[in-house]
């Protein structure tokens, strides 16, 4: 929100209203152009209307904030301004609605109807809100067209719009200089606590029931192979029974679901082709079906891997594990990286799954890996996660703690690759990880029991 201006009028009606979302919006940090009125004399709305909407529709402003009476005659008056997409919000999801749904670049508030706390609630959600879906998009560009304004593309980002991701980025790099170093990892940082501790609270450090509450049965999930034995009932819960191997049989692939059931696991980890087939399996069984996209390399086109989630969706899948351009990352490309993963995004939201995005870790720098970061963050994923397990390196502390802080810890990390046993999981999760991939995940298990591991090794492959 740094990098956004906004244009803010009211007529004296709105006047009290907009002095108070204008110290607001100045103590974000952000740029106000404030277009009157500049007291409660009586005035005209238009007016200020007109001036905040011509302020967005030239460029001069980013979006635009509008106070009056009811907020009506105040959009009325913006939206005949070429350019301007004024919406009208009365509470808070009507303004993420606007956003999201309309791509709207100027909000209407009614000051007689709306208490100040409320009303700067509104104001957060729209500037935070973004309209990122193919279909919403599409249909924002037929409202441009009536302005005479040549459609937009609804798969391809506005030159603003790429701006302000690579102003996101830098801004995640240059926050804090020693989140890409080696300090994290190498220089007396235990994964317990960052060794340019701010005291966000996050760590484990801070926050010690996290490590107990997900090798006690609370937190996230582990991911294990066929071929479980004698799994504990409560950790059961936390697991993602996971075969991904390419000679996996049909009969592999069953075990593999009846285990599942058999153990209550949270899913079954399969590539797309065994999706129906294990979501048939364990229907009625409270089994989810995960499905990973683009698998193992990234390198689908992203038209075929939003294809691709769009079918395992119909087929059953609940979560989707999607790999992402990791060429393209690499290039410097951050425009198909974004676009590479909005669509599955918007596939995994349309179908009400869970999206978690690999950036595989070991082929990156930290300075890739946060980018990759916010890019999934930007995007609307709900995870970011270390590696495939089928690639060079796995999961290290340094990279868990380096994406959660990348994330701002507004989604969630999962760690997979080289996660060894019980002791690894725990720095894993003491780093920031709310989940942990790994083949060992019933010897994680009965290492946490205090059981015998004999017999638990890998036989999936993840």
């Amino acid at each position: 929100m740094t990098s956004t201006s906004v244009a803010l009028g009211s007529d004296h009606g709105g006047y009290t209203l907009k002095q108070a979302i204008k110290r607001h919006l100045t103590s974000k940090g952000l740029s106000v152009l404030d277009v009157g009125t500049h007291s409660t004399d009586a005035c005209d709305y238009p007016v200020f209307a007109r001036a905040a909407a011509e302020a967005v529709a030239s460029g001069r402003a980013s979006v635009g904030i509008v106070i009056d009476g009811a907020g009506i005659g105040s959009c009325m008056t913006a939206n005949k301004v070429p350019g301007v997409r004024a919406g009208m919000a009365f509470d808070e999801k009507t303004a993420r609605n606007a956003r999201e749904h309309n791509d709207a670049n100027l909000l209407t508030l009614g000051a007689g109807y709306l208490a100040e706390d409320l009303a700067i609630r509104i104001v957060d959600v729209f500037l935070s809100t973004e309209c990122t879906v193919d279909r919403h998009k599409r249909r924002v560009a037929m409202i441009d067209a009536l302005d005479g304004k040549p459609a937009r593309s609804g798969s391809s980002m506005s030159s603003n719009d790429y701006q302000g991701l690579v102003d996101a980025i830098t801004r995640v790099l240059t926050a804090n200089p020693t989140m890409i170093s080696s300090v994290l990892g190498a220089s007396g940082a235990t994964g317990y606590a960052c060794a340019d501790c701010s005291n966000c609270g996050n760590c484990a450090s801070k926050k010690p029931e996290t490590v107990r509450q997900v090798l006690g049965g609370v937190g996230g999930r582990i991911s294990s192979s066929l071929g479980a034995k004698n799994v504990p009932t409560d950790m059961a819960k936390l697991i993602d029974h996971t075969l991904l191997k390419p000679e996996a049989t049909y009969a592999d692939i069953d075990r593999l679901c009846d285990e599942a059931r058999e153990y209550g696991f949270a899913s079954v980890c399969v590539n797309s082709m065994h999706v129906e087939r294990c979501a048939k399996r364990l229907k009625g069984s409270g089994v989810k079906t995960c499905c990973v996209i683009g698998f193992p390399l990234g390198a689908t086109p992203k038209e075929i891997k939003a294809l691709e989630a769009r079918r395992a969706i119909r087929d059953g899948a609940k979560e989707l594990d999607m790999v992402i351009a990791i060429g393209a990352l690499k290039s410097g490309d951050h425009r198909y990286v974004y676009e590479d993963i909005r669509l599955v995004a918007e596939a995994a939201r349309d179908g009400s799954a869970l999206l978690k995005v690999i950036i595989e870790t070991g082929l990156l720098t930290d300075e890739q890996k946060v980018a990759a970061c916010v890019l999934a963050k930007k995007a609307r994923a709900d995870f970011v996660k270390t590696s495939t397990g089928f690639g060079h390196g796995g999961a290290t502390v340094h990279d868990v703690e380096l994406m959660a802080r990348a994330v701002d810890h507004q989604l969630q990390v999962k760690a997979s690759g080289g996660v060894k046993g019980v002791d690894d999981a725990k720095k894993m999760v003491a780093a920031g990880a709310s989940r942990i991939g790994a083949s060992v995940g019933v010897k994680i298990v009965r290492e946490a029991k205090g059981l015998s591991t004999e017999g638990a090794s890998a036989q999936g492959g993840y």
